[in-house]
């Protein structure tokens, strides 16, 4: 059990008051040895009367709360909180001050709606060949101008407007072969470009890129990458707002991408770090196992074995 750091007396040093009493020192000797009252000496031989668990700490909850809300109470404010009234709605439709309601929300863990409302699981989904649905995505980075604090864990020393880079990935849904770049900026034209090259990407390996998924940013929403994916055969698909959990596909690959490339090593450049990229993506498309492949690599779902040789490049 926890004791107070100033505390005078322990369960052990309890019992120890109680025998040195049953042994005949008075309770005023005993008191004064052990620096405490002969008040409280009374009440640990008293306490000890009733057996060792008795000795410990009892709880500094008072054992009546007359003001306390009734649990028929605590039930009709969880029944309003669950259809998403607010405490001060509830406060009034009950007869209690909002402090209370508050209070008893806390208690209750619905003090916030998510509480109320978990998020739905999300639904996993394959498309059953590889080219049938590819997931775009862009991920700010900031450039190095040195070690920074992710490395250091120092936010001290911090080199201010030196600007970032966008990671723009592809990845196809069916095999999760992945292509990325480190661009310059979101902006439309560098959306497209990007779009054209990955597409060409996949198609020397025997990947048709056929549908598109990307969030609703406004680089994907432009008439500019419409044209594109016009032009490339694509059609164009978009999540629900404020639901990156359907394009989950990307947003893994990013944590990936992250923490095995972008913050693995402390690189002393962001030349240094863009250089690396290529040799992490032959590393994650040929030879990382993935766990929704069965433990193979994402190459495996494209290319025969016979043919592995000759594109591994």
């Amino acid at each position: 059990m926890d004791v107070h750091k100033n505390a005078r007396t322990t369960p052990h040093s309890r019992a120890l008051i109680a025998q040195r009493v049953a042994a005949g020192e008075t309770p005023a000797a005993v008191a004064r040895a052990l620096g405490v009252c002969d008040r409280t000496v009374h009440k640990w031989v008293a306490r000890a009367s009733q057996g060792p668990l008795a000795l410990d700490d009892r709880s500094c909850r008072p054992q009546r709360s007359p003001r306390a809300i009734s649990a028929a109470l605590m039930v009709e404010i969880q029944r309003a909180r669950q259809h998403r009234w607010t405490g001060a709605v509830i406060a009034e439709a009950v007869g209690l001050s909002r402090a209370t309601v508050a209070r008893t929300l806390r208690q209750l863990g619905l003090a916030r709606l998510p509480a109320v409302e978990p998020s739905p699981t999300g639904r996993r989904y394959e498309w059953e060949r590889p080219g049938q649905l590819v997931h775009v995505d862009i991920k700010k980075l900031g450039r190095i101008g040195g070690i920074g604090h992710r490395i250091t864990g120092d936010r001290r020393q911090r080199v201010r407007g030196i600007g970032w880079e966008f990671v723009h990935v592809c990845i196809d849904d069916c095999s999760r072969l992945a292509y990325a770049e480190v661009l310059g900026d979101e902006q439309s034209v560098t959306v497209a470009g990007f779009l054209r090259r990955a597409v060409a990407w996949f198609a020397r390996r025997g990947v048709v890129a056929q549908r598109v998924l990307s969030d609703n940013g406004s680089a994907y929403r432009s008439r500019l990458v419409a044209a594109a994916c016009q032009a490339l055969a694509l059609g164009q698909r978009f999540t629900r707002p404020y639901t990156p959990r359907t394009n989950g596909k990307a947003e893994r690959f990013i944590q990936t991408l992250l923490r095995e490339w972008a913050y693995a090593i402390a690189y002393p450049s962001s030349a240094h770090r863009t250089a690396a990229l290529v040799r992490w993506l032959h590393y994650y498309n040929w030879h990382r196992r993935h766990s929704a492949l069965n433990r193979q690599p994402p190459i495996t779902r494209v290319v025969d074995r016979d043919d592995l040789l000759r594109l591994h490049t």
